[in-house]
């Protein structure tokens, strides 16, 4: 074995005994960060309760009873029932489900392809990125919920189409974040040492460029889940998001945030309670992750 190769697992080595163990992990972020904890305590329970809706929710998110329309909460339906007679404690937890599998996916989406979108453009530079951001500048000067509503009245609705209509706007945001990291980091001089060596362009942006803007691209994908939430239960509210009857919880605000307003205001309130809390525990966590790993945030 040389030399460099014992300096390379005694490194090893000493970097697995100085790890700290995860219950020591937890306690520090929990001291150091408690809205952030608190934050993700909430998303943990929104996986816990959709992976396992089945078993949690006390009936069926999809059978009407027209006997029990309007039921105020108590007794069988513990947060009441809405206009057709479903449980509105088991659309929001079915809703969960519909809400965390458009966030991840279109935070996902976006910020994966805002990433290749950034690095490609920082690193090949001239025409390319010059074409790449002034197509980026187009697509910042709408709004997210203005391009999100004018790709779903394109594709039509469906939870498929609102996924692609979220993520779409999400793109040139990630990309231009991206691209401000990795535009130092096409200068350092590893970059340019991979270039003389000949090492092929895919490879130097896989292997040198990607891992080190991965810290912004983790900020954008927590805070982009977030909003998509948000947005999906905007285009649900307005009609052109998830359809019936899927439980959805914009739609079943646009049931009765109106017409049921004070009659019987637990139709709109419980709805709207869960959105704001899954948005503010994403937003708390997210916040978090950009502490941890932006080192300027971290020094302080």
């Amino acid at each position: 074995m040389t030399v460099v190769s014992e300096a390379i697992v005694e490194a090893e080595i000493e970097e697995l005994s100085t790890r700290k163990p995860w219950p020591k992990v937890a306690r520090e972020f929990l001291r150091k960060y408690p809205l952030g904890a608190a934050g993700l305590a909430v998303v943990l329970v929104m996986m816990f309760v959709s992976l396992f809706a089945e078993v949690i929710a006390p009936s069926d998110p999809e059978i009407n009873n027209f006997e029990m329309m309007l039921t105020a909460p108590g007794g069988e339906f513990w947060l009441g029932s809405d206009m057709f007679g479903r449980d509105i404690l088991t659309r929001i937890i079915y809703g969960a489900r519909t809400a965390l599998l458009v966030g991840f996916a279109a935070g996902f989406l976006g910020s994966t392809a805002g990433l290749v979108i950034g690095v490609g453009s920082a690193y090949f530079g001239g025409w390319v990125d010059l074409l790449i951001q002034r197509v980026i500048d187009l697509f910042i000067a709408f709004p997210l919920i203005i391009m999100a509503l004018a790709v779903v009245s394109v594709l039509g609705t469906g939870i498929e189409n609102v996924i692609i209509a979220i993520t779409i706007p999400f793109i040139p945001q990630c990309a231009r974040v991206v691209r401000s990291n990795a535009l130092a980091i096409r200068e350092i001089a590893y970059v340019d040492a991979a270039r003389a060596l000949g090492f092929s362009h895919t490879r130097i942006i896989l292997k040198h460029m990607v891992p080190n803007v991965m810290a912004p691209y983790l900020i954008m994908f927590s805070t982009f889940v977030a909003h998509a939430i948000l947005l999906e239960a905007s285009l649900s509210y307005l009609g052109l998001g998830v359809q019936e009857p899927t439980p959805a919880w914009g739609l079943m605000l646009q049931g009765g945030a109106e017409e049921y307003a004070e009659s019987a205001p637990w139709v709109p309130v419980w709805p709207g309670v869960a959105i704001s809390l899954a948005v503010f525990g994403f937003n708390l966590f997210g916040d978090a992750v950009r502490d941890i790993l932006d080192p300027k945030l971290r020094s302080r």
